[in-house]
C-alpha cells in the first residue's frame, strides 16, 4: 500500500496552506518567499518567514489522520507514505517508512558545503551559519527547484508496484507528483482519495471519499 499526503492533512492541525486564504505572511505571498531567488536577494526576510513557520508548527500537534496512518503502517507488511508536507508531523506521529518528497522544515543544509542536519530550534536567528562558515538554508524544495531525483525515482517505483494508493488532502495537481496517482492506476492499482472537495483526480480514479481526513482516515483504518 502507498499513501500520498498533502497540505490538507496538516491544515486540519491548524497549519496554513500555501494556496489558501491563510497563505499570506506579513503581506507577502509565501510563493514569493519560498524561492532560491528570494533567498539570494534577501536571506534575512526568508529566514524570518521560516522562523515564524517553525514557531507556529512547534505549537501544533499531529491529528487523528496522522495517527491513523501510523496504525495502518504497523498493520501492513509493505507500506510507504509519501508526503508533500515539510512540517514533520508524520515523523512526530511515528511514521517510519516515509518519503518527504519536498524536504523537511526542521532540517537545514549548507549553501557552501551542502551538509544536511536536523535542527529543532524554533528560532534559527537572522542568518544562521554552518560550521564551515556557509549560510544555512531550510532543506526544503522551493518553487523553481527540482525534486530530489532519488526520492522521486523511488516514489515512481513504489507507485508502479503498489496494489492500493490512497491520496489524502492533496489534488496532486503539480508535476511531477501529479503523475504518480495515474502511474499507479495504469499499473492496476486501486486508487482512492480523501479530500474535502473533488479534485482533478476525482474523475479518473476508483473512489473519492469527501470529508475531513482527520475524521475519515481513522474510520477507514478501523
Amino acid at each position: 500500500m502507498m499513501v500520498i499526503t498533502g497540505a490538507g492533512i496538516s491544515a486540519e492541525s491548524g497549519i496554513p496552506t500555501f494556496r489558501g486564504q491563510d497563505g499570506l505572511w506579513q503581506n507577502y505571498s509565501v510563493m514569493d518567499l519560498a524561492t532560491p531567488q528570494a533567498f539570494a536577494a534577501n536571506p534575512e526576510l526568508v529566514w524570518a518567514f521560516y522562523n515564524w513557520r517553525r514557531n507556529l508548527i512547534s505549537q501544533i500537534k499531529e491529528n487523528p489522520a496522522h495517527q491513523a496512518l501510523v496504525i495502518l503502517e504497523e498493520s501492513l507488511p509493505d507500506f510507504t507514505l509519501v508526503t508533500q508536507n515539510v512540517d514533520g508531523l508524520h515523523q512526530r506521529a511515528g511514521s517510519k517508512n516515509l518519503i518527504e518528497i519536498h524536504g523537511n522544515l526542521w532540517r537545514v543544509k549548507c549553501s557552501k558545503c551542502h551538509q544536511r542536519y536536523i535542527d529543532m530550534s524554533v528560532d534559527m536567528g537572522t542568518l544562521p551559519l554552518c560550521k564551515c562558515g556557509g549560510l544555512l538554508r531550510p532543506d526544503v524544495v522551493w518553487f523553481g527547484e527540482n525534486l530530489d531525483h532519488q526520492l522521486l525515482q523511488r516514489t515512481e517505483e513504489i507507485a508502479q508496484k503498489c496494489d492500493v494508493l490512497l491520496v489524502i488532502g492533496t489534488s496532486c495537481s503539480v508535476y511531477p507528483m501529479a503523475a504518480i496517482p495515474m502511474l499507479a492506476k495504469n499499473r492496476g492499482a486501486f486508487v482512492a482519495e480523501i479530500n474535502i472537495e473533488e479534485t482533478p483526480l476525482t474523475a479518473n480514479i476508483d473512489i473519492t471519499i469527501t470529508g475531513k481526513a482527520g475524521e475519515i482516515t481513522p474510520l477507514l483504518v478501523k
